[in-house]
């Protein structure tokens, strides 16, 4: 004789369990939220293609051609000829310095300024605003400032050493990469010293408490503990410092000109000139969608690298 089977009934008064169904107004209506934000995001979509990829486009296309107008097909000549440039050699190894020095830099710099300013010391708030405060100012109002401040005849610095006895010096022939490097440090800092402020408010004080209970000291708790899980900060500095310094042009543009003899020769003053000086548009587009390729590769291996570096606790 088989048991007898009970079946479970929900209580009087019991809530029953709603059952979703998707039926063709569910799906409708799905298909109408995704319509609705597509619709949203078409303005972004029609910017980034008219302002962005139909740039792109048009320069790739441009760096096959050749001619004051880039109007006569020229297959990969310009690709070869950038290759076999010197000029171009040049000025991509400054600029290689430029980026190694500017993003080095801009770490070391902004991190130890942040590590300061994040102490409990009265008037941080100003000093924070007052490093901040070159960022916000135009590359040209900078670079006006400092080819002003560092002019060797009429210069205020070169007047101070003066009236100091000091030897005057000409900054910007016998040190100028150094120079610019160093103004654009000037400018860039607080930037980084921002971003490396809100890494270090959002690391929690348990682990530092914790830290110090097992006898860890300040160094011991920057290595293990600081430094570890700012590596998503240092990344996203890397990653925007090397893009911008391969980006570089109102420094080298405004305060030197190139010069002397091109060792400032950014880049993209460089392309400038290839552009707007010898009004050879195809090269020019060949050698800016050169270096984009190499931005590229640059970003990929940043981040790829740097991701591997992140430590979670």
């Amino acid at each position: 004789m088989s048991a007898p089977t009970t079946t479970a009934t929900a209580p009087p008064g019991a809530a029953r369990p709603v059952r979703r169904r998707r039926g063709p107004f569910a799906k409708s209506l799905n298909r109408r939220y995704v319509i609705t934000a597509y619709l949203f995001l078409l303005p972004a979509f029609a910017f980034f293609g008219l302002m962005f990829y139909l740039p792109i486009a048009n320069m790739v296309s441009s760096s096959f051609r050749t001619g004051a107008q880039a109007d006569v097909y020229a297959g990969m000549d310009n690709y070869t000829r950038a290759f076999e440039d010197a000029a171009v050699r040049n000025s991509f190894t400054v600029t290689v310095i430029f980026g190694v020095a500017t993003t080095i830099g801009a770490i070391v710099i902004g991190l130890t300024l942040a590590l300061l300013l994040n102490q409990k010391l009265r008037g941080r708030v100003v000093f924070r605003a007052a490093l901040l405060v070159p960022y916000l100012t135009s590359v040209a109002i900078v670079g006006l400032l400092w080819r002003n401040i560092l002019d060797p005849q009429l210069g205020i610095l070169n007047r101070l050493l003066s009236d100091l006895g000091l030897p005057t010096q000409t900054w910007l022939n016998t040190h100028p990469l150094a120079t610019v490097i160093g103004v654009t440090l000037w400018m860039t800092v607080g930037y980084t010293m921002v971003l490396f402020l809100a890494g270090l408010q959002g690391i929690p004080e348990e682990y530092y408490e914790a830290a110090t209970v097992d006898g860890a000291g300040p160094w011991q708790r920057f290595w293990r503990i600081t430094l570890p899980l700012l590596a998503p900060t240092t990344l996203f500095v890397s990653v925007m410092a090397v893009i911008n310094g391969l980006q570089a042009f109102g420094q080298a543009y405004i305060i030197t000109g190139g010069g002397p003899a091109g060792r400032t020769d950014l880049y993209i003053f460089h392309v400038f000139n290839v552009a707007f000086t010898s009004r050879d548009f195809g090269y020019a587009s060949a050698l800016s969608f050169l270096l984009f390729l190499v931005i590229v590769i640059f970003t990929v291996v940043q981040l790829r690298v740097g991701r591997r570096g992140e430590v979670q606790y």
